[in-house]
């Protein structure tokens, strides 16, 4: 039977300290090369030239690069050799050689001629998904990334489970600005492995439809004046299910750490010896402007953006936002839980000497199906936002960067 005929033998190469030959600085080696040093492998890139993100790699010092064509010899005591030159002859001289020397060879130019294969791959939930097509008849670089990107999909959300050891604790879950879809792939697989979700309003309430039925979800939504649960109450709710050998997970909004008193929690739980952990969310303070085309940051325009919380006005004794300091910043300023206070926030920052034709954006639901935006300026923004009934959640942008965007 000719050797096309015969499937490939899947195998995990264990590479870490093993040398590690690559022929070509180009586009494919840039593509392999983050794989090969995630494995600990020691790489000696043969090539004259090298792309920007390889050259890069050689500068961090995550691979030795040697700036000369390949040599007979080169892949002398190589464990694995990945051929990517744009030149046939050199390819077919440097597989010869690995046959040879019994080297394991990648060629990208030529599968046929290849005593490997890169399999399509990708990672989820702790586990590697490398598919490859039965033969070389059967090869279509297409198909093994859709079945790739479908099981590595089924993976994030849960639809495809992998059993892991039961881990009794809390994980401060940042939801991101809505859109079920801007959750962390962490975020998304520890709901799923979820005993309890404790969840705010402004979470990405989708997501909680798709929680097996033994899930108990809480609800500790702050509602702006109406009923609430209490900090103490929500921290009491995350202890006692903890203890009860449960895992956990406090689902909010945005970011846990950005006005999401994220770390109120995680001193009450490390007060109780009960262990945290925290994921990171997209903060509805850069994502919800971006939403609607706003950078928050744009060359020539502003070098510096500052985050505020607006839920105490300028002139309450307990602010500690220092708003002539605001007023007198050049970039941008985005104001978070903001919306019922934002006539007296420009006010104050007028009156400290911003100007009031300052553009103002008020992004009401940002991400979600619900998202829309409202345009004023510092004069006039506190009687827009009552004419035109925003109301939160809203994040308001302040500065020029208003101005920018495709639409503008």
């Amino acid at each position: 039977m000719p050797a096309a005929d015969h499937p490939a033998y899947p195998v995990g190469l264990r590479l870490t300290g093993r040398r590690v030959v690559v022929l070509g600085g180009g586009q494919v080696a840039q593509r392999r090369l983050p794989a090969l040093i995630a494995a600990g492998a020691d790489i000696t890139l043969i090539s004259p030239s090298a792309t920007p993100s390889v050259e890069a790699m050689a500068t961090a010092g995550e691979l030795t690069w040697v700036e000369r064509r390949y040599e007979p010899g080169d892949l002398a005591d190589t464990w694995y050799a990945l051929v990517a030159t744009s030149d046939r002859q050199t390819n077919d001289a440097a597989s010869a050689e690995a046959e040879r020397t019994r080297t394991w060879c990648v060629r990208s130019d030529d599968a046929d001629e290849a005593t490997a294969w890169t399999p399509a791959t990708g990672r989820a939930d702790g586990v590697t998904v490398a598919v490859l097509t039965t033969t070389a008849a059967d090869r279509d670089p297409r198909r093994t990334a859709a079945i790739r990107d479908g099981l590595v999909e089924a993976l994030h959300d849960g639809t495809v489970a992998v059993q892991r050891e039961h881990k009794p604790g809390v994980s401060l879950v940042g939801g991101g600005p809505g859109d079920p879809d801007l959750i962390t792939v962490r975020g998304r697989r520890l709901l799923a492995e979820a005993d309890v979700v404790i969840a705010d309003r402004l979470g990405p309430r989708d997501l909680l439809d798709e929680l097996p039925p033994h899930v108990e979800v809480i609800d500790a939504a702050k509602i702006p004046y109406g009923r609430q649960m209490v900090q103490e109450a929500i921290n009491q709710a995350l202890i006692e299910h903890a203890k009860q050998g449960k895992a956990v997970v406090r689902l909010k909004g945005g970011d846990p750490f950005v006005f999401g008193r994220g770390m109120e929690e995680a001193q009450a739980l490390a007060a109780e010896g009960i262990p945290v952990t925290v994921v990171p969310g997209i903060s509805s303070s850069i994502s919800v402007p971006g939403a609607v085309g706003i950078p928050v940051t744009h060359r020539g325009v502003a070098h510096e953006f500052t985050v505020v919380s607006g839920h105490v006005a300028p002139d309450d004794e307990r602010s500690l936002v220092d708003w002539e300091a605001m007023a007198k910043l050049t970039g941008t300023l985005v104001i978070l839980m903001g919306v019922d206070k934002i006539a007296k926030i420009a006010e104050a920052l007028v009156s400290y000497g911003k100007s009031p034709e300052t553009p103002v954006a008020l992004v009401q639901e940002g991400t979600t199906a619900a998202q829309r935006r409202v345009d004023a300026t510092l004069a006039t923004v506190g009687e827009t936002a009552v004419s035109e009934g925003v109301r939160p959640p809203a994040v308001i942008v302040i500065g020029d960067v208003v101005r920018e965007g495709p639409n503008k």
